[in-house]
């Protein structure tokens, strides 16, 4: 295993350029055939046998998006994840969508069985691409599968500080 070490001001471009690729990856309609490969977090299926979401990669993934509109990165926060898990429980059994809890934002979605698609979704309606630029420091995401509902996967990302 290799193990790399950057400065902070080093890494920074670094992950702009890794998060820029990605969010290249998911943007919609394109028209090229080339294709670049999503991290297998981004694109796990959330319909399938022991899939579970990488909520780093996530989280990663909003981040990348913030900083195209100069925001700073949300740091994960596993707290929030749970408050994300505890909301799309109930929405993914109810097929309601949960209040937003007082003092974050909330992101909801449902029908898409990958992260990344549910991102696009979010990030090409305005509403919810400007609920990912709220003024936020932490966030939490979650998704949970309901093969019985009418919509299959859904999805609920937190932000707050």
């Amino acid at each position: 295993m290799s193990v790399l070490s950057f400065s902070r001001s080093a890494a920074a471009p670094v992950l702009a350029i890794a998060l820029a690729t990605t969010l290249a990856a998911c943007s919609m309609g394109g028209g090229g055939g080339t294709s670049i490969a999503l991290a297998p977090g981004l694109s796990a299926r959330m319909d399938q046998p022991n899939t579970s979401l990488d909520r780093a990669q996530a989280v990663g993934m909003v981040n990348a998006y913030r900083a195209t509109q100069g925001l700073p990165a949300l740091a994960p926060d596993s707290g929030l994840d749970g408050t994300a898990q505890a909301l799309v429980n109930q929405y993914a059994l109810t097929g309601v969508a949960p209040k937003t809890p007082g003092g974050v934002t909330m992101k909801l979605s449902a029908g898409y069985a990958t992260f990344a698609e549910t991102f696009s979704g979010w990030r090409n309606n305005p509403a919810d691409a400007a609920g990912m630029t709220a003024n936020a420091t932490k966030a939490g995401v979650a998704a949970a599968f309901n093969a019985d509902s009418s919509y299959g996967v859904y999805w609920v990302l937190v932000l707050g500080n």
